[in-house]
């Protein structure tokens, strides 16, 4: 198909696509004549996209035109929807459209309706922090795709250590694969937690700080994580999965349900021998209590992508966490 959509905030796994997309569809000796690019700084980018993905292919291989973070399938143009019609169906086989966007295709659009019949489109988002099934499967999808064989210890421990990140899960899976050489052997944690840092068990640290309203560890274990220059939405992220899954367990617990298979599946616990630390680490809080610090998360979300100071935001939201956590110790 010669119209591709990618989207998605996993920016790491869209480049590798792209670059296989590449491979795929361009001839090396003809890369100058029928690859461009279109940056969405340049003047009628889409519009220009479009005339150029008209023009078939020089020489070998195809002709590949790459929009890159465009908006046409999430921002209403009357004049780009107009050379969609125009064009779309009428480009040359030889000849395909990369159209790229981290945000998700707005299904109201007449030109996403438009694209929806003649494009393929394809998702690349982060897998949620708190889907651990899904986080070891990528995991161990990577190792087998760089001829690496994890133990079942190192593949947890690798989704502690880089969470939903896949750009660093690759970086740290190159460094064990180097440290590994042509060893046979499967890669055991021992080895793994000598090469990886793990940051993310650090903001569980911080989660367990806050549950327990310890403001000066907390803030101890905030100012840690920015000297090793973690960043700061990894932290909050980890955090929101932690404190998600605290509260369904809380509710659970309230609603009198014993099976900790059940517990497990509506938290989304993917081991349900967690389960009963899990209560245990509650069981000094309320459900109220673990609702009333989500949106304390989300706002500190949205304030630290808004490009607000990360030291004094985290401190001064982990302050604000803390203090709901010690009203049930007071």
């Amino acid at each position: 198909m010669p119209i591709h959509i990618y989207w998605g905030e996993d920016d790491f796994a869209m480049e590798k696509a792209i670059a296989n997309l590449r491979d795929e569809i361009l001839d090396a000796n003809w890369t100058s004549f029928n690859y461009t690019t279109f940056p969405p700084d340049y003047k009628n980018a889409a519009i220009e996209a479009l005339n150029q993905a008209m023009t078939p292919a020089f020489g070998a291989g195809g002709r590949l035109v790459w929009l890159m973070n465009a908006n046409i399938t999430t921002l209403s143009d009357d004049n780009v929807l107009s050379e969609l019609q125009r064009t779309l169906s009428v480009i040359p086989d030889n000849s395909y459209l990369l159209i790229t966007s981290p945000n998700k295709p707005d299904e109201r659009l007449k030109s996403t309706k438009l694209l929806k019949k003649l494009a393929q489109f394809r998702e690349f988002g982060l897998i949620s922090p708190w889907k651990t099934d899904l986080l070891l499967k990528s995991v161990n999808d990577a190792a087998k795709s760089l001829g690496m064989r994890l133990t079942p210890k190192c593949a947890e421990f690798l989704v502690e250590a880089v969470g939903n990140d896949t750009r660093l899960l690759y970086n740290e899976l190159g460094k064990l694969q180097l440290y590994l050489l042509d060893s046979n052997q499967p890669l055991d944690v021992d080895t793994a937690a000598q090469l990886v840092r793990n940051s993310t068990q650090n903001s569980l640290q911080l989660a367990g700080a806050i549950r327990m309203g310890d403001t000066g560890k907390a803030l101890s274990l905030v100012a840690d994580l920015i000297d090793a220059y973690e960043p700061s939405l990894r932290i909050v992220a980890t955090l929101i999965g932690q404190f998600r899954t605290w509260l369904w367990v809380r509710i659970m617990m309230e609603t009198g349900e014993r099976s900790s298979q059940a517990i497990a599946q509506a938290a989304e616990v993917r081991n349900h021998y967690r389960i009963k630390y899990l209560q245990q680490e509650v069981q000094f809080l309320s459900v109220q209590q673990l609702i009333s610090c989500l949106p304390i998360l989300l706002e500190l979300e949205v304030n630290l992508k808004l490009g607000a100071a990360q030291t004094l935001t985290l401190q001064t939201k982990v302050i604000e966490l803390c203090q709901i956590c010690q009203k049930s110790r007071q």
